[in-house]
C-alpha cells in the first residue's frame, strides 16, 4: 500500500539499533541512550505513517485481502521428508483493526520507556540492547499472521524481559525476574503444543494447485482448510478441539495475568526498573489478550462460544480480586501493579460478551490501560528517585511541595478510576454496554461494577495519604519534575484527554474489523 515493507521496518528497526549499541564504546552512555530514542522515535512516526495510510473500512479473518500492508514471502521451505512433505513456513506480516491499536501503542509505550531509561546508569549498552530487543518481540507480536513466526516474536521477548528485570531490578530481582520466566515459559509450551497440533490438522492451497501442511493463521482459520485426519480439525470427530482451546488459552492467560496465574507480575513490577515496569504493564500484558482475540476467537470459534460465561467470570474475578488486594497495599508500585490485574479484567469482560460494543470497548481498554498504566508507573518512579522508597505512609502533603507532579498524578488518578472525558471512561462503559446486552454475561457485568467502587477507593485513598495533609519535613526539599520527566507525562495526558474527548478516533480503526470477528465467531460468517 505504501511501496516499501514499512511492517518489516517498525519490526526489526530496534534490532539495527542494537546491533549500532554493540559498536558504541562504553565511555559513551549518552550516544546509546540518545540512539536508542531515535529508533524508537522513529517507531512513532512509522506508526503514525501506518495510521495516515489505514484503511478504515478494509477487515477480514481469514481472507488475506483484507488485511493491509501485507509482507509475505517463503521464509522456510524443506522437501523430502517422506511422511510430511513440505514443510512450508512463511514470513507473513499484516495489520487490521485488531493489531493497528497495538502497533501504536507499543511505539508510544516504548519512546515513553526509553525517556525514562535516561536514569539508568548500570551497563547502559547492555540495558538499552536488550531494551531494543525486547520492542522487536513486541511488535513483531502485533503484526505477524503466520504462527510459527508468531511464535517466534512471543519467544524472542521473554529473555530480555528475564536480564532486563534479573540485572536492573530491585533488591529481589533474581526471583522476580525466575518467577516470570518460568509462567511465561509454562505457558509457552502449551503454545506450541497447540500450534503444532493446528500446523497437522491445517493445509494450505499453493499456486501450482498442490496442498501443504501450513502454519498460516488465516488458513487455520478457514474450515475449508482443515485435514480429514488431523488431532485439531473440525472434520475428524475424535478431535481434541475443547483442550487444545483450554491449553492455549492458559497460555495466553498467564501473559494477561489472569486470576489464578496472576502471582508473577506484582514481584515482577515492583523489583523490575521503571522503563520495564512501563514496557510491561503498557505493552506486555496486552500480547495475552491479543493472542485470544487473534487466535482462539477465530479458530475455535464453537468453543468460545461454550465458555464465554467462563471468561467473564474470570474476568469478573479480576476486577473485584485485583482492586481488594490493591486496596490492601502499603506499597506504592504494587498498588498499581494489582490495579493492572482488576483492569485487566474488564477487558476479559469485554471479551465474553461476545458483541461488537463489548469487544470494540475490551480492545479500546487495552490501549488505554496501556497508557494510563504506564504513566501510574512513571508517577511512581518519579517519587522513588527522589525518596527512594515508595511506601505509602512515608510521604504526605506533596501536592504544597511538587503542585505540578500532583496536577499530572491527579489525571493519571482519576483516568484510572474511569472519570468522563479522560479515556479510560470510554472504554469501560463500552465493556459493560456490551456484557450488559447479553443474558449470558448480565449478572456478571452487575457484579463487576463493584471494581468501579473499589478502583475509587484505593486510588483516592492512595491521593489523600501520599499528596494531601501536612507535609513531611523529611521531603521538605524534593523538586517538582524536570523537562526529561515533562517529556514523559505530556504525551500521555494529551492522548487520555483527546480520546476520552474523541473516542471514534480510535474506535474506528477497529470497529469494522470488530464486527467481522465477533460475526464470524457468532455466526460463522
Amino acid at each position: 500500500m505504501i511501496g516499501f515493507p514499512i511492517l518489516s521496518l517498525i519490526t526489526f528497526l530496534p534490532v539495527l539499533g542494537m546491533i549500532l549499541i554493540l559498536f558504541i564504546p562504553k565511555e559513551q552512555p549518552k550516544t546509546v541512550k540518545y540512539l536508542s530514542l531515535a529508533i524508537t522515535g522513529i517507531q512513532v512516526v512509522l506508526a503514525i505513517i501506518l495510521l495516515a495510510n489505514y484503511n478504515y473500512g478494509m477487515a477480514g479473518i481469514y481472507e488475506e485481502k483484507s488485511f493491509q500492508f501485507i509482507e509475505k514471502f517463503r521464509w522456510i521451505n524443506i522437501t523430502g521428508i517422506s511422511w510430511l512433505g513440505t514443510v512450508k513456513i512463511d514470513y507473513f506480516l499484516g495489520l487490521d483493526g485488531l493489531s493497528m491499536p497495538m502497533v501504536l501503542l507499543t511505539a508510544i509505550i516504548s519512546f515513553i520507556a526509553c525517556i525514562s531509561s535516561w536514569t539508568i546508569t548500570k551497563s547502559v549498552k547492555g540495558f538499552f540492547a536488550l531494551f531494543l530487543l525486547l520492542d522487536t518481540g513486541m511488535m513483531g507480536v502485533f503484526v505477524a499472521l503466520d504462527f510459527f513466526l508468531f511464535y517466534v516474536f512471543w519467544e524472542l521477548m521473554l529473555l530480555p524481559m528475564y536480564f532486563l528485570i534479573g540485572i536492573w531490578g530491585g533488591p529481589r530481582k533474581e526471583y522476580a525476574a525466575i518467577k516470570f520466566f518460568i509462567y511465561t515459559l509454562f505457558g509457552s509450551v502449551f503454545i506450541l503444543l497447540v500450534m503444532i497440533g493446528l500446523y497437522f490438522s491445517t493445509t494450505e492451497t499453493l499456486a501450482d494447485g498442490s496442498k501443504v501442511l501450513t502454519f498460516n493463521l488465516l488458513a487455520m482459520m478457514n474450515k475449508s482448510n482443515a485435514t480429514p485426519d488431523g488431532i485439531l480439525s473440525l472434520l475428524n470427530p475424535n478431535n481434541y478441539r475443547f483442550i487444545a482451546y483450554i491449553a492455549l488459552f492458559v497460555g495466553f492467560a498467564i501473559k494477561i495475568p489472569m486470576f489464578p496465574f496472576h502471582t508473577w507480575l506484582p514481584d515482577a513490577h515492583v523489583e523490575a526498573p521503571t522503563p520495564i515496569s512501563v514496557i510491561l504493564a503498557g505493552v506486555l500484558l496486552k500480547m495475552g489478550t491479543y493472542g485470544i482475540l487473534r487466535i482462539n476467537y477465530p479458530i475455535f470459534p464453537e468453543v468460545t462460544i461454550q465458555l464465554m460465561w467462563w471468561i467473564g467470570l474470570f474476568g469478573m474475578i479480576n476486577i473485584i480480586y485485583g482492586a481488594l488486594v490493591a486496596l490492601a497495599q502499603k506499597d506504592f508500585k504494587k498498588l498499581i501493579a494489582y490495579s493492572s490485574v482488576s483492569h485487566m479484567g474488564y477487558v476479559l469482560l469485554g471479551m465474553a460478551s461476545l458483541t461488537t460494543t463489548g469487544v470494540n470497548g475490551a480492545i479500546f481498554q487495552m490501549f488505554n490501560h496501556g497508557t494510563i498504566t504506564a504513566m501510574l508507573f512513571l508517577i511512581v518512579g518519579v517519587v522513588y528517585d527522589r525518596a527512594h522508597t515508595r511506601g505509602l505512609y512515608d510521604f504526605g502533603g506533596l501536592a504544597t511541595q511538587l503542585p505540578i507532579y500532583t496536577g499530572f498524578v491527579t489525571v493519571a488518578f482519576f483516568a484510572a478510576i474511569g472519570l468522563p472525558s479522560m479515556s479510560g471512561f470510554v472504554s469501560e462503559a463500552l465493556v459493560f454496554v456490551g456484557a450488559f446486552g447479553v443474558e449470558t454475561t448480565r449478572t456478571i457485568a452487575m457484579i463487576s461494577t463493584l471494581g468501579i467502587l473499589l478502583g475509587a477507593g484505593y486510588m483516592l485513598w492512595t491521593l489523600q495519604r501520599v499528596f494531601f495533609g501536612p507535609l513531611n519535613e523529611k521531603w521538605a526539599t524534593m523538586t517538582d519534575l524536570d523537562k526529561r520527566e515533562l517529556a514523559m507525562f505530556i504525551p500521555l495526558t494529551v492522548i487520555i484527554f483527546y480520546l476520552g474527548i474523541n473516542p471514534s478516533a480510535m474506535l474506528n480503526i477497529m470497529n469494522t474489523s470488530v464486527n467481522t470477528l465477533v460475526s464470524f465467531v457468532v455466526n460463522g460468517i
